[in-house]
């Protein structure tokens, strides 16, 4: 009885596979998700140096401002 039940329940994620697996209208929406995830992983990676160069390119710019 069980192994009936298993292997029904297997069937049916089965079956919900492949009918996912015929549905690719949220393919866009997944890709811009992962391109998302992957640009805030490395901004959050390289987050000190990110800071140093903004830092010095604001610098730069207060200095040539003050300049004038």
């Amino acid at each position: 009885m069980i192994i009936k039940t298993i292997a029904a329940f297997l069937s049916k994620i089965g079956k919900g596979l492949v009918f996912a697996g015929e549905d690719d209208r949220g393919i866009g929406v997944v890709e811009v998700i992962l391109i998302l995830v992957v640009l805030i992983g490395l901004v959050v990676i390289f987050r000190d140096q990110l800071t140093g160069i903004m830092n010095s390119i604001f610098g730069r710019i207060a200095e040539d401002a003050n300049a004038l």
